[in-house]
């Protein structure tokens, strides 16, 4: 049977009136909704019954029919089919017009398809279409050329009359003029009454000749225009129209409205048209063969697709479903309804009129009016708004089209089909659960019972707690005791999710196992805050529970807490201890003098008087000896130790061959630091420091390396285990260790006035030589000032640093990196110092003094300039942020690690190590952002040619140092950017996933963990544009930066680039440069001119001249050599530019440095090759430039994988392949361009797409994710994907032997006494047993 829900193509097209009518089940003709004393659905209207299905299910409309044995029958009194009510949400009706209308889509689109398909301007088509203006849709040009003779002749004589009767009546007149005149003369009149006669009567003869040659002149342009009339022809004055149909009608066909535009398409030749446009494009040039190519894209999308263009003319309209535009009753009694019913009630009535009009036979201008209002409305239905003014309803709100309801973030695409409600699902409020482990999450009873409902309802059952499913769902609902421990089982092993938004990576949603707890908040491990980016001061987060044994599985395998340790963008780990934690394990293994609490027992050494004291035989008696006080935590004391590894150096000296478990060895350390290691798995090498979270130099060593190393060393589950520990460790120890905050703890700098006041005296100097001597500009005085009172914060801070005793609380605190940092204790107990203003410039007045002392008040309104600066921005940044991320997420959704190898040779060159001195080396400083996971491309050898590397391994860290240290500082490596895979990338050239160090898994969704990794911590990036006073005008950062450059826009401060190597030469041109480059290479000179001198040129690193070893920045000069892609001017480069200068591993790399220098000013890690994904998909298209022998369209965009294909079959067959020319396009633009219509149109520019898919009758292979997700069928990505999805089992040969085996007697049941051996096979009867 055929599956409606199981396809692997989806087409969009043009539907014809026929398909209109077929989907029908019967036409529309009255406007009326339902009956309002009846609240029964009128019939023939927009509710009908007949049409659409009852509104009761297995009834019909009279009622002569109820119940469901009278399914499928038709009612002959009502005619309404018995069946369900649900057909109301499936069932089209239909409107038959009474005149064709165009579609709004394809005549106001743009570009205007209708008009690039007829040649005709949009503003022409406009006044056709709505009653302006006549075309000529057809020529008899036989039948004019024959009668032409005639016509003419007719046309003469016609003339001739007219002036004849012009004579008659002039010659008339002036006999009556003789008669009056006469008459007048006879009367004796004056002169003047007879000049006055004669006037009239001669300016009466002028108008008789002047109306005579206006009819001549006439007659002449009805002649002219019929003699060149041509199909297509606009003719705008109604009277020469109407004129020519009165004469010559056997001759023409021509009107106005959509009729006219259906005739012409109808008469359309297309074939005939695609060779004449290409005959123009192979010859033309300019703009002619710019709009030829336009139009041969349309005329060959409707070739090309089959599709009828005179579906773009409508004789019908659909009706959809009553249930997808209802009706419903408020409590008033009034109703509420759709726009869409308002929209098609127009329709109708309009449509009505019209047809009692023709019917009438009412006058054409009556009958014109009423078709234009009927175009209109429809125009509204389809898109209101789009042309005019939008029908409005009431209170003057635009009625929502049925283009509205596809559109924008309310609209289908996006509302309901990307995103949806499910059930099994719950939120709460989060509160800490410090108790609970990683892979655990503290569930409120009572939502833990209302999600897991059905199951305990069937355990209960089962249990023989409830006789029936009835009675078992009214104890859950009453809540009796058994219900409980029911729901304790099933809870058990099976996890919950929890989200929390804004789910900015895929961290944002994880799976843990549920812990009932009391009350009503979720309960949250304190670890999982840093990927949920959770605080508990209110956040709320949800619960989705997965149902099937599969989706448990991949919660459990894939989503569990414990699992998602590394942080998918950077590999760093993210569960990490934080805040109290940090603070508790700093207290645990810091060391303390012998005077201070905590530092008591040291270790001394032995003196005459008494042995050495503060050593200890084991862990143990050192732990005695703290119980019994005579031993600090922090105190250094030597211990001997068997259980814990000890350091590598150690182990080197005194073991060997390596330590065992129970060795003894001596340590120098604390017993905190032995507690701490305690933590740690009991063969990680001894650590001998003091743990922070950032800010590791000297014996601190950061907790972030020490997780980093487990991760890479121990099961994930070994790492879960430590992290638990320390978190439990350090909540136990900040507790204990007593750290609170008092204001008291604050401490001022006692002499800060005395600091101050010799910078308060400089500034004085600088100001009077200001304003009294002149001897400063304003930004000279600016920037000393600046630089004068910044220099005084730092004396002030670095003061206050060296003030703060060790032990003080919030030193304490930084120190540990726990929270916080110097520069917030220089702001609370030295001075705020420099603030800013809203434009973002430094006030010059400081804030001189700290919170602790408190701000004056024009301190305290000069500092909230800044402080509200900074929360406009945050809001403006959480909003930009997440726009970037969805356009990064749709670029790249359908890069999916679609196979292992690619096969593919080629890669990138990556930096690996630098030579710190002569001979000595160690890894590059990007190593880990660049190098790391990657897979070797080419074999990597040594100066000696040994192969140190082979091609395909994986470059761990150990590799890297091998290779650095055999002087190789720079590899080839794969790199999805050389990936040869068509669709999505291959394993190899991706490299290790970041979130599990190991090969990333085919059907991983790289793309979109990409787009994540880039867009997740767009919110920390600044909005800021960053001053640069004087030249170089503002320099773009942060954000904006970031979108400028994945939008591949031109900059904003664009830098020209050298496209040659040669030797600079400049000449001044006022306020600009110009700049010539005399080429290496001795070909012409290239000229760049009219470079602003605000831009300034750019900054070199050139040798000095007094001194050529050492090297500086300075402007470029006339003279300087400069390579191809140099800048030359201040800025940034255009990416365009750098692409047609450099090529496309020019622009990568490019792109790839100037994207991760924002975010590393942001000091956020982020791997080069989630970067790279991105910049793949913004390459991935070519233009075609010389279609050669292909179907190409030259000017098209095309992706470059299709056109490989296209061009080897065509040389295969011994043609001309295409050229084509890369192409760089900003991530909305790929977007748009993709193959899949369904992603692009859930993205931005809804109906512009659609128009474009229908009339190229696209069809969507469903590759990428969106497309899946908007059908409702599993995502090609992960377990979805083909190569896991279609799997199936077969036993192997013993298995399969096994399964048809004649089960025996084992011995386990009656033993081998009387029954031999247990073969199955017949039992011998004895010889002599006779019957």
């Amino acid at each position: 049977m055929f599956d409606v829900n199981l396809f692997d193509e989806l087409r969009i097209g043009l539907a014809t009136a026929e398909d209109i009518r077929r989907w029908s089940k019967g036409e529309v003709k009255k406007p009326e909704t339902i009956n309002y004393r009846t609240l029964k659905p009128e019939k023939d209207g927009l509710f009908c019954e007949r049409i659409f299905g009852p509104t009761r299910d297995w009834e019909c409309a009279c009622g002569k029919y109820k119940r469901v044995r009278y399914k499928g029958i038709i009612c002959e009194r009502c005619g309404v089919e018995v069946t369900k009510s649900k057909v109301r949400r499936e069932r089209m009706g239909h409107i038959e017009l009474a005149a064709p209308v165009t579609h709004i889509w394809y005549f106001k689109g743009v570009p205007s398809r209708l008009g690039y398909l007829l040649d005709l301007a949009p503003k022409d088509l406009e006044r056709i279409i709505y009653f302006a203006a006549n075309i000529i849709t057809s020529v008899d040009e036989e039948a004019r050329h024959n009668d032409q003779s005639t016509l003419e002749a007719e046309m003469l004589l016609e003339k001739k009359d007219v002036e004849d009767d012009v004579e008659a009546e002039i010659a008339e007149r002036a006999a009556k003029l003789e008669q009056d005149l006469a008459e007048l003369e006879a009367a004796g009149a004056k002169a003047d009454a007879r000049r006055k006669v004669q006037n009239a009567a001669d300016k009466e003869m002028q108008h008789i000749r002047e109306r005579g040659e206006r009819e001549v002149a006439r007659l002449d342009e009805i002649w002219n225009t019929f003699i060149k009339l041509a199909p297509k022809q606009m003719i705008i004055d109604e009277t020469i129209y109407e004129e020519l149909v009165d004469r010559y009608e056997d001759y023409f066909t021509g009107g106005m409205g959509a009729e006219a535009i259906q005739t012409l398409i109808r008469n359309f030749d297309l074939e005939a048209e695609a060779e004449e446009l290409k005959e123009i494009i192979n010859n033309g040039k300019g703009q002619k063969k710019m709009r030829a190519l336009k139009r041969l894209k349309v005329v060959a999308a409707f070739l090309r697709s089959g599709n009828d263009p005179a579906g773009m003319v409508l004789d019908a309209i659909p009706v959809i479903p009553p249930e997808l535009r209802p009706m419903v009753q408020l409590d008033g009694g009034r109703f509420a309804t759709s726009d869409l019913n308002d929209l098609y009630r127009r329709v109708i009535n309009r449509n009505n009129r019209l047809k009692r009009m023709i019917d009438l036979g009412a006058p054409e201008i009556i009958v014109n009016n009423e078709k234009r209002m009927l175009q209109e409305s429809v125009d509204a239905l389809f898109d209101n708004g789009r042309r005019g003014r939008p029908v409005t309803g009431p209170g003057n709100r635009p009625l929502k089209s049925l283009s509205d309801l596809l559109k924008g973030k309310q609209g289908r695409f996006r509302q309901n089909l990307l995103g949806k409600r499910v059930d099994y699902s719950g939120r709460s409020v989060i509160i800490v659960g410090p108790q609970l482990k990683l892979h655990e999450c503290g569930l409120p009873k009572l939502m833990a019972l209302e999600l897991f409902k059905p199951f305990v309802m069937k355990r209960l059952v089962e249990n023989d707690y409830a006789q029936n499913i009835k009675s078992a769902k009214r104890m859950v609902e009453r809540q009796r005791p058994e219900v409980w421990d029911v729901l304790e089982e099933a809870i058990s092993e099976h996890p919950v999710m929890l989200n929390r938004a804004p789910t900015l990576h895929r961290l944002g949603i994880q799976a843990f196992e549920p812990k009932l707890v009391e009350g009503k908040a979720i309960q949250l491990h304190p670890l999982a805050c840093e990927a949920f980016n959770a605080d508990f001061d209110g956040d709320q987060m949800a619960v989705h529970l997965p149902l099937s044994a599969e989706a448990q599985a991949e919660a459990r395998v894939l989503m569990l807490a414990s699992n998602n340790i590394l942080s998918p963008a950077s590999g760093k780990p993210l569960a990490m201890p934080r805040l109290d934690m940090v603070t508790g394990l700093y207290y645990l293994t810091m060391d303390k003098g012998e005077d201070e609490i905590g530092g008591e027992g040291r270790y001394q050494p032995a003196t005459e008087d008494r042995p050495e004291q503060g050593v200890y035989s084991s862990y143990a008696e050192a732990i005695m000896a703290r119980d019994r006080g005579v031993l600090g935590l922090q105190a250094p004391i030597k211990v001997r130790i068997s259980h814990l590894r000890p350091p590598s150096d150690i182990e080197a000296e005194q073991f060997p061959d390596g330590w065992q478990k129970g060795q003894a060895w001596l340590a120098e350390t604390t017993l905190g630091r032995i507690m701490f290691n305690d933590l740690l798995p009991w063969n990680y090498p001894y650590l001998e420091g003091v743990m922070v979270r950032k800010g590791g130099a000297g014996n601190k060593m950061l907790l972030g390396d020490v997780i980093n190393d487990l991760a890479a060393k121990y099961p994930m589950i070994t790492v879960a285990q430590v992290l638990d520990k320390m978190k439990d460790a350090g909540f136990y120890w900040a507790t204990r260790s007593g750290v609170t905050i008092t204001m008291h703890d604050v401490l001022v700098l006692p002499n800060k006035t005395e600091v101050l006041e010799s910078y308060e005296k400089e500034a004085e100097r600088i100001e009077r030589k200001y304003w009294e001597q002149g001897a400063l500009t304003e930004r000279e005085r600016y920037d000393r000032l600046v630089e004068l009172w910044k220099d005084a914060t730092d004396t002030v801070g670095n003061a206050v640093e060296e003030m703060y005793p060790d032990d003080n609380p919030i030193p304490m605190i930084v120190k540990s990196g726990a929270a916080g940092n110097m520069r917030q204790i220089w702001t609370l107990a030295g001075m705020k110092g420099m603030v800013v203003n809203s434009k973002g410039d430094y006030i010059t007045r400081p804030i001189k003094t700290s919170f602790r002392e408190g701000l004056s008040v024009l301190e305290y309104f000069n500092n909230s300039h800044g402080s509200r600066k900074g929360l406009a921005d945050t809001a403006l940044r959480t909003a930009d942020s997440g726009y970037l991320t969805r356009r990064l997420v749709d670029v790249a959704q359908d890069v999916i690690v679609r196979e292992e190898d690619c096969g593919t040779r080629q890669g990138v060159r990556v930096p690996l190590g630098i030579e710190v001195a002569p001979g000595s080396y160690d890894l590059h400083e990007l190593w880990e952002t660049s190098a790391s996971g990657r897979v070797v491309a080419n074999d990597v050898k040594d100066e000696n040619g040994e192969v140190i590397a082979e091609a395909g391994t994986d470059l761990t860290e150990e590799l890297s140092r091998t290779i650095v240290n055999a002087g190789v500082l720079e590899i080839k490596v794969r790199s999805v950017l050389t990936c040869q895979t068509p669709a999505g990338v291959c394993a190899k050239c991706y490299g290790k996933s970041m979130a599990s160090g190991q090969l990333v898994d085919i059907g991983e969704a790289v793309g979109i963990v990409a787009a994540q990794s880039i867009g997740e911590p767009g919110t920390q990036l600044t909005m800021r544009t960053f001053h640069q006073g004087g030249v170089g005008g503002d320099i773009t950062g942060g954000l904006p930066r970031v979108q400028e450059l994945f939008e591949a826009r031109n900059p904003k401060n664009r830098a020209p680039i050298a496209s040659v190597d040669g030797t600079v030469s400049l000449s001044d041109e006022g306020n600009f440069w110009t700049l010539t480059i005399t080429p290496d290479d001795g070909s012409d000179n290239v000229v760049y001119e009219k470079l602003s001198k605000r831009q300034g040129l750019a900054q070199v690193r050139r040798p000095m001249e007094s001194n050529p070893d050492a090297m500086i920045e300075r402007s470029l000069r006339d003279g300087d050599h400069v390579s191809t892609g140099d800048r030359l001017m201040r800025g940034a480069p255009d990416p365009h530019d750098v692409l047609e200068v450099l090529g496309r591993r020019g622009v990568e790399k490019h792109l790839i440095d100037e994207v991760q220098a924002v975010y590393r000013a942001q000091g956020v890690a982020i791997h080069d090759k989630h970067i790279e994904i991105i910049i793949r998909q913004m390459l991935r298209r070519g233009t075609v430039i010389d279609a050669g022998t292909t179907d190409l369209l030259p000017g098209n965009l095309i992706d470059l994988s299709e056109a490989k294909q296209v061009n080897a079959a065509q040389v295969a067959e011994g043609g001309q392949p295409a050229q084509l020319r890369s192409e760089i396009m900003g991530i909305t633009k790929a977007s748009l361009a993709t193959e899949s219509w369904l992603s692009a149109a859930s993205f931005q520019e809804t109906t512009r797409v659609l128009t474009d898919a229908a009339i190229n009758k696209r069809s969507d292979q469903l590759i990428g994710l969106k497309e899946n997700v908007i059908i409702g069928k599993l995502i090609p990505a992960g377990t979805g994907i083909s190569r896991y999805r279609n799997i199936s089992v077969k036993p192997t040969e013993a298995a399969r032997n096994a399964a048809y085996s004649i089960p025996t007697y084992g011995d386990s049941i009656y033993g081998d006494d009387g029954f031999g051996e247990f073969t199955g096979a017949s039992v011998p009867l004895e010889e002599d047993y006779t019957f």
